[in-house]
């Protein structure tokens, strides 16, 4: 603004073009946003937030200083914090089981006499599957409820009873 004659300010032109500082820091929040969304690197939209942050404090009318302190200690806090936990989320098995996954530890029903040599059935989720027993010193008789305990490929499924799972719980 410059003086006019009677002491008081008027606008001109260099006034409108002065952006505050909080602009150019959501300007940088944005363009940290760009490598967030085409690399999916989450890093880059911690710093964005941290953009952010700085960006309110330019807006309260916080000095230069400030507004970088309070980007870095954000974007370093969040970092901190957040990455370590996006890091164990992403090397976890996912909660739910699908496909053959799904049916490993569901009983079934011994449809036909089941023994180590593969040549029983078991009706297994409202499917009938060919079975043979895990340990093989043990057969299983039609109506026994057994315990899917491994599959081979995609027919075949290693059964223990519950009793037998009984014992062995007995055992430690």
């Amino acid at each position: 603004m410059r003086p006019v004659r009677d002491g008081t300010r008027s606008p001109t032109i260099d006034h409108v073009n002065d952006i505050g500082g909080w602009v150019w820091w959501l300007v940088g929040a944005v363009a940290l946003g760009i490598p967030l969304v085409v690399t999916a690197m989450p890093e880059f939209g911690m710093l964005a937030v941290g953009a952010v942050a700085a960006a309110g404090t330019a807006g309260i009318g916080g000095d230069l200083v400030v507004q970088v302190l309070v980007f870095a200690v954000v974007s370093v806090a969040l970092i901190a914090v957040v990455r370590p936990i996006a890091n164990r989320h992403r090397s976890q098995r996912p909660q739910l089981a699908t496909g053959v996954d799904a049916l490993k530890g569901k009983q079934a029903v011994v449809l036909e006499r089941v023994d180590a040599s593969g040549g029983g059935r078991i009706k297994l989720a409202g499917e009938i599957w060919s079975a043979r027993a895990l340990d093989t010193d043990r057969a299983y008789e039609p109506g026994q409820e057994v315990d899917v305990v491994e599959i081979e490929g995609h027919r075949d499924r290693h059964l223990t009873s519950k009793d037998a799972r009984d014992d062995l719980a007995g055992l430690n």
